[in-house]
């Protein structure tokens, strides 16, 4: 007897649904899949047979045989348990066909319990698209399974809950989630308070700039500066995800299995700061089956590189591509997978070896040559990607000592979400988010037409006499696009210019 059920692969971020096709028949004992399945999928022939025993249902002995099409797409995961092992008990009179427009995910346990599956939003969500009008999922990402409207979440505990709801015998409910504010904007970020760093108001500056228009930033200066407390502390002044981009950065993390258990939505922005041993393909995303890297998983949020010049050569010039086109596209002999890499780099690094090169308090034991060649591990197009330079000196004694009395993470995010509200009604009609997105044509509508004539006289000696790229122009223009905002200035004047030009690196064009 032949049985037909419905389950869901996920290539890359998409997912595509898979036909489960199960066939009982007269003849040798044998349990068959094919399909091209992985070998995950293959010893699901082992938790499928244990689970339909041990739930109180008949295993039949005759020759079983599995067939997952498309056949020339690969599979892997557990994800397959749950169809296979309804199919089966179709197939054999167990349960009714009377299952249509429907969709199983799940690992199956020896017990006939449902595990937590990876993936499970971008599978509910293709599973709308397609048609499909309910999903059987496990009860553990029910909740994940509800952020997708239009379609029903039925949330199964055990396979023999759910041959019971099939024979119409106990039937289980739908899921009925929580309504979620469209933006989470109030969501409150975990990190160090800005109040709590003493000093460096020039830096923090910095910081509230790139917060506000999602520019790239270096910070230059000797160990203890505190260059990675500063990092760690603009988590705070970053503004809340909207639904969109919250779904965006849910779906990443449910692939890469990263999802925790008890957050079905991811509610603040990514902070990813990977060590500096870090490979290729754990940075940019790679496998056999190509998985998320961090430049995915800062996706949205914040990618921290720390000793930057200690990274490899190779995964440091690996960034430049997803920094133009926050895109990132792995290539294998199976195909392309192209991921989302909309992410604000921030980097932190010592000036030379020892770190105190230029330091006015403690002398540096580097030569020349050393400190030439430290600083040029970081090759020049990577630097001219890079909006933001800023220098991190040592704290002065008095400035450690003060009561605390900086303004706090809570004020800087207040007016930083108000930049990016007025970047939000600007780019309404495009899919731009944010200053640092914009393009030549954005350059060209949104910041050279709104400059006044002594900041177009200013940038016109700026790129004479520092040999400024075509891209440092440019992002000059969108950095000095982002001090006006912030400034509640429309027009962009010579002081917005001026700031931003700062914020280059001396004899970086």
């Amino acid at each position: 007897m032949l049985a037909k059920t419905n389950s869901c692969a996920v290539i890359g971020l998409d997912g595509e649904i898979v036909e489960v096709e199960v066939d009982i028949s007269h003849g040798l004992t044998a349990f068959n899949v094919v399909g091209l399945p992985e070998k995950p999928v293959q010893e699901a022939r082992e938790r499928v047979r244990s689970a339909i025993r041990n739930s109180g249902y008949s295993f039949s002995n005759q020759r079983i045989t599995v067939n997952l099409a498309p056949a020339d797409l690969r599979k892997e995961g557990p994800a397959y348990d749950l169809p296979i092992a309804v199919g089966i008990l179709m197939a054999s009179g167990q349960v009714p066909e009377t299952i249509e427009c429907a969709l199983f995910l799940g690992e199956l346990s020896l017990d006939g319990r449902l595990r937590h599956t990876q993936g499970i939003l971008p599978m509910v969500g293709l599973a709308r698209e397609r048609g499909f009008h309910t999903i059987y999922v496990p009860e553990p990402d029910a909740r994940e399974a509800s952020l997708v409207d239009g379609i029903e979440v039925v949330p199964v505990e055990s396979l023999g809950r759910l041959a019971a709801h099939l024979q119409a015998l106990d039937p289980i409910g739908s899921f009925a989630p929580n309504g979620v504010s469209p933006l989470l904007a109030g969501e409150s970020a975990e990190g160090v308070d800005f109040r709590h760093i003493q000093g460096q108001e020039h830096v923090k500056r910095a910081l509230e700039v790139a917060a506000a228009g999602g520019h790239n930033v270096i910070m230059v200066g000797p160990p203890g500066a505190g260059k990675t407390l500063l990092a760690r502390a603009t988590p705070t002044i970053l503004p809340g995800l909207t639904m969109e981009e919250s779904l965006e950065v849910t779906k990443i993390y449910s692939v890469a299995g990263m999802l925790p258990a008890d957050t079905p939505l991811i509610r603040q922005r990514p902070f990813r700061a990977p060590h500096h041993t870090i490979s290729h393909a754990g940075l940019v995303g790679g496998g056999r089956q190509p998985r998320p890297g961090e430049i995915t998983l800062s996706h949205r949020g914040v990618l921290f590189l720390d000793e930057l010049p200690e990274f490899a050569h190779s995964v440091l010039e690996s960034i430049r591509q997803p920094l133009e086109d926050r895109l990132v596209t792995v290539s294998r002999a199976q195909g392309n997978v192209t991921f989302p890499a909309n992410f604000m780099l921030m980097s932190a690094m010592n000036p030379c070896p020892c770190g105190y090169w230029g330091d006015t308090s403690r002398r540096c034991s580097c030569s020349d040559s050393a400190v030439t060649r430290y600083q040029h591990r970081i090759s020049g197009p990577l630097l001219d990607r890079i909006d933001i330079f800023v220098d991190v000196p040592r704290v002065d004694y008095e400035k450690l000592s003060e009561g605390i009395s900086a303004e706090g993470s809570q004020e800087v995010r207040s007016r930083v979400e108000e930049c990016r509200e007025v970047q939000r009604l600007r780019f309404s009609e495009s899919r731009l988010s944010a200053n640092a997105e914009m393009g030549p044509v954005e350059v060209r509508e949104f910041c050279q037409q709104f400059l006044d004539d002594a900041a177009r006289s200013l940038l016109r000696t700026a790129v004479n006499q520092l040999a400024l790229s075509a891209r440092a122009f440019h992002r000059v223009l969108k950095v000095a696009r982002t001090l006006a905002d912030l400034a509640n200035c429309e027009v962009i004047t010579s002081a917005h210019v001026a700031e931003a030009l700062q914020y280059r690196r001396r004899g970086q064009g």
